[in-house]
């Protein structure tokens, strides 16, 4: 008997969930509700995923948007039914040791855009995961990124 109770003992402690493992999951569909949201062009569901104070940082070096006024700007495009797809190709995921955050960093696919890279922060809110801080970006490889600067030096200067 003694026996029987430490195999199955033992068989409890191995099926369980690492630590963090079921954390980087629920930060996962967190962020795969966000890509759909977004491509669906659901702003309910997008800004649900969302903190009240996110910071949203896009491409270009003046977009950066936070709390309302990133709402504002979403709401021209996604009434009119016009969202935009990333479509994750691969991603990390770092918890943070108190459980409540986490970091993330992620690769897509965009159709027009090629290989873009999302990152940021999530925060545990209410029991719900959801994005503080969300940064895209276009990585440049480093065989043409001196003539990539190059064009952007010879750019106007951006207003602000």
């Amino acid at each position: 008997m003694p026996r029987t109770l430490l195999t199955l003992l033992m068989i409890f402690v191995c099926i369980q969930p690492l630590p963090g493992l079921a954390d980087e999951e629920a930060v996962a569909a967190a962020l795969d509700a966000f890509h759909d949201a977004a491509s669906r062009a659901d702003q309910p569901a997008y800004f649900s995923l969302m903190t009240d104070k996110v910071v949203f940082l896009g491409t270009d070096a003046g977009e950066r948007w936070q709390g309302q006024e990133f709402r504002d700007f979403v709401s021209q495009y996604f009434p009119k039914g016009r969202g935009w797809t990333y479509t994750p190709t691969q991603r990390d995921i770092d918890m943070g040791p108190d459980g409540q955050w986490a970091l993330f960093d992620e690769l897509l696919a965009h159709d027009r855009l090629g290989t873009c890279r999302g990152s940021g922060v999530l925060v545990r809110e209410g029991g719900r995961w959801k994005i503080a801080q969300y940064n895209l970006s276009v990585p440049v490889p480093n065989a043409i990124v001196e003539d990539v600067a190059e064009q952007i030096r010879a750019l106007p200067a951006a207003d602000g």
